[in-house]
């Protein structure tokens, strides 16, 4: 087979992105989604919060992606479901196979790589303990209660709060669960501030910072944990431990952008955020394969993942059509407390927005972009923190002004 453009991932970044490359003229559109049906991850959240900045109205998740899923029909772009890709290539050959098609490859113009993410599993946090039953992934626990109406237990423990961890607390306690408490290992909450709120203390949930799981008790299901206090070096103190009383274990331990097909493909990965190195295009190192979505950055916002995908969308119009300019050559860089940006280098002339996190929390700073010794920007904030995104606009006119061959992003006082 050959299409102009193929998208790896149904979700909202690989349907945003098929909307916006249909809009900017490219028709040979095929999407490629692995589950049965489009939507990604945002079909099983049920909970309200997503598309006040997309669509200025709160909307659950199966909503959001199906206001998505109607522009992607309504345009009659393609898509095979059920279809599980296997490889790419550098030359944009991509192989997959379904029930219906078999094996088989498509020969692209350009590729969308927009897989998603996944959970950190147990396995990755040398946890003491046999292997009983109740130990899931916060988001397992989510697809069991939300999608096949299973309760995975009645007493439980979240170890990490990132945002399914929390969301979870509140959908379990709802389901009559117990959430004897949330372990967090970081001196701060991997969350959205409205989600702490929203679902830990409207609900009594007790969130134990610097804490973190020690061993794991129960032979054939879940009996217990022991949980103990961290030192600054995460390390646990002996002295602190405590034997908490559950029958399940979710683990909202941080998520992995899906990037084994990225790494086919030979494409160089950030070491920091797990996905592929990119330009303000999200055009990664090869020339017509992008990246977008959760597959690039894990974000915390499903509105900033449609930003990033029309970027990406509009971008593979234009390299298909031949009009992909590249008339600059910038490198960002960081200082630490800034822990990464995406783009990671800026290649042309235009206004370009940089999503970046912070490593910590930090109170009363100053965002700074410099080039050289110059001020390019210096944005005034109450509080970063690692659990939010943060933006800075830079603009064309910018761009065109800088003197040396990057800019540096920095926190400071």
């Amino acid at each position: 087979m050959k299409a102009d453009l193929v998208i790896i991932g149904g979700g909202p970044a690989g349907m945003s992105a098929a909307v916006a490359a249909y809009d900017a003229g490219i028709r040979d559109i095929i999407i490629l989604e692995r589950d049965k049906s489009l939507g990604g991850i945002l079909r099983q959240c049920i909970h309200n919060g997503f598309g006040l900045h997309r669509f200025k109205e709160e909307l659950t998740g199966p909503e959001y992606a199906y206001r998505y899923e109607l522009q992607v029909r309504e345009r009659n772009i393609p898509f095979k479901l059920n279809t599980m890709v296997l490889d790419i290539t550098p030359s944009k050959v991509v192989t997959a196979m379904n029930s219906e098609d078999g094996l088989f490859t498509i020969e692209a113009k350009a590729i969308i790589l927009a897989m998603g993410c996944r959970e950190r599993p147990k396995g990755a946090l040398n946890i003491c303990g046999r292997r009983p039953a109740g130990i899931f992934t916060a988001g397992t626990a989510q697809k069991f209660v939300n999608m096949n109406g299973y309760m995975p237990g009645k007493k439980v423990v979240i170890l990490g709060s990132g945002d399914i961890g929390l969301i979870m607390a509140r959908r379990m306690t709802l389901e009559g669960a117990e959430v004897k408490a949330v372990c967090e290992l970081m001196p701060y909450s991997g969350g959205l501030a409205r989600n702490i709120e929203q679902c830990l203390n409207d609900f009594s949930i007790p969130l134990m910072l610097s804490h973190t799981v020690v061993e794991i008790h129960g032979k054939e299901r879940v009996t217990g944990v022991t949980i103990a206090k961290v030192d600054e070096r995460r390390k646990p103190i002996p002295k602190t431990k405590q034997y908490i009383e559950c029958d399940t274990l979710l683990l909202s331990v941080g998520l992995l952008p899906e990037n084994e097909l990225t790494k086919s493909a030979n494409i160089i990965l950030d070491r920091i955020t797990g996905g592929a190195v990119v330009d303000q295009n999200r055009q990664t190192e090869i020339e017509g394969i992008f990246a977008c979505g959760n597959v690039l950055h894990v974000h915390d916002l499903v509105d900033y993942v449609s930003e990033e995908a029309e970027i990406a969308g509009k971008a593979a119009a234009a390299f298909i059509n031949g009009k992909h300019a590249n008339d600059k050559s910038l490198k960002l860089v960081t200082d630490g407390k800034v822990r990464y940006t995406v783009p990671q280098c800026i290649t042309a002339c235009a206004d370009v927005t940089v999503y970046f996190r912070v490593a910590d929390v930090y109170r009363d700073v100053r965002i700074v972009v410099r080039d050289g010794d110059k001020v390019l920007v210096n944005k005034k904030k109450q509080k970063v923190a690692p659990g939010e995104m943060e933006t800075v606009t830079l603009t064309k006119e910018m761009i065109e002004g800088v003197s040396t061959d990057t800019l540096s992003f920095s926190i400071e006082a």
